[in-house]
C-alpha cells in the first residue's frame, strides 16, 4: 500500500470511487470518463477564480445594469412629482382663478346697487327741481317731452344763430 491510498483503495482526500474496484475494461473507462468530467469542473471553476479580468468585466457588467436600473426609477419618480406639481400648479390657479369670479360678481353687484341708488337720488333730485319750475315751464318742457323733434329742431336753430354771431364777432371784431 502506498501513502496516497488508504487501507480500503481510495485515494486520501478525493472523492472519487475506489479505484482497484474496476470490473472489467468498460467499467475502468467509464470510470476514467467521470474522473475527467470532473476534474474538467474543478479546472473550468478555477480558471474562473483566476480570471480577474474576466470577473471585472462582468461585475463592471453587473453594476451597469444596475445603474440602468436605478436611472430608469429615478426618471421615473422625477416624472411622477412633475405631474404632481403640475396637478397641484393647476388646482391652485382654478382656485385663484373662482376667487376673482366671485370678486368680480361681488363688485358687479356693489356697483349696481350704487347705480340704483344713484338712480333714486336724481329721480328724488329731478321731482325736487320740477316743483320748483314754474307753471309756465313746467309746460314748456311736459310739450318738449310729447314732441321731442320739435324741441330738437328749436334747439338746432338756437345753435345756428349763436354760432352765426359768434363767427361774426370773430371776422368783424367787438362791435
Amino acid at each position: 500500500m502506498t501513502d496516497a491510498t488508504s487501507g480500503d483503495g481510495t485515494r486520501a482526500g478525493s472523492t472519487a470511487q475506489p479505484t482497484g474496484g474496476a470490473k472489467g475494461p468498460d467499467e475502468l473507462r467509464r470510470q476514467i470518463e467521470q474522473t475527467r468530467s470532473e476534474l474538467g469542473d474543478t479546472v473550468e471553476e478555477l480558471a474562473g477564480r483566476a480570471d480577474v479580468k474576466g470577473r471585472a468585466k462582468a461585475r463592471a457588467a453587473d453594476l451597469r445594469d444596475k445603474a440602468g436600473a436605478m436611472t430608469v426609477q429615478l426618471r421615473s419618480s422625477a416624472a411622477q412629482a412633475g405631474h404632481t406639481v403640475q396637478h397641484r400648479a393647476s388646482r391652485a390657479g382654478h382656485s385663484a382663478q373662482e376667487k376673482a369670479s366671485r370678486a368680480g360678481h361681488t363688485a358687479q353687484e356693489k356697483a349696481g346697487q350704487a347705480g340704483y341708488a344713484v338712480q333714486g337720488k336724481a329721480g328724488q333730485a329731478g321731482h325736487a327741481a320740477e316743483r320748483r319750475v314754474p307753471g309756465r315751464a313746467r309746460g314748456a318742457v311736459e310739450a318738449g317731452r310729447r314732441h321731442p323733434r320739435a324741441v330738437l329742431v328749436a334747439a338746432a336753430a338756437a345753435g345756428a344763430v349763436v354760432a352765426a354771431g359768434v363767427l361774426r364777432r370773430r371776422r368783424h371784431g367787438p362791435c
